[in-house]
């Protein structure tokens, strides 16, 4: 079962933006193949960083104002968020090296 968490618009604000530690938001959608690639790399690294980092999804296609905002083009996204702010985006499917590469120096 996938340690990332679904949520939405709705709870956006309180999940990420008002989060203590990091948080990284994968931006997707259902019909997207490198999304589902991208699943399985992701829960790893959340295994790996659990503690120091939350990962979330959201759908694009649910959560459109979302995607504006943060001004996603394509899926994946890859959005670190800390201190209420966006501090790394990493845009479609990524190896784990490169995500790890990326992300951790974020980490605590």
């Amino acid at each position: 079962m996938s340690q990332i968490t679904e949520i939405e618009e709705g709870t956006f604000q309180q999940e990420v933006l008002q989060s203590s530690i990091p948080v990284l938001v994968e931006f997707g959608a259902t019909w997207c193949a490198p999304c589902k690639m991208l699943e399985p790399v992701l829960d790893q690294l959340a295994a790996e960083w659990q503690g120091k980092i939350r990962m979330v999804k959201i759908d694009v296609d649910q959560a459109a104002n979302l995607a504006i905002q943060f001004q996603v083009m394509s899926v994946p996204t890859l959005i670190l968020f800390a201190q209420s702010q966006p501090k790394e985006r990493l845009i479609g499917f990524q190896p784990k090296n490169r995500i790890t590469a990326k992300i951790g120096p974020h980490l605590a």
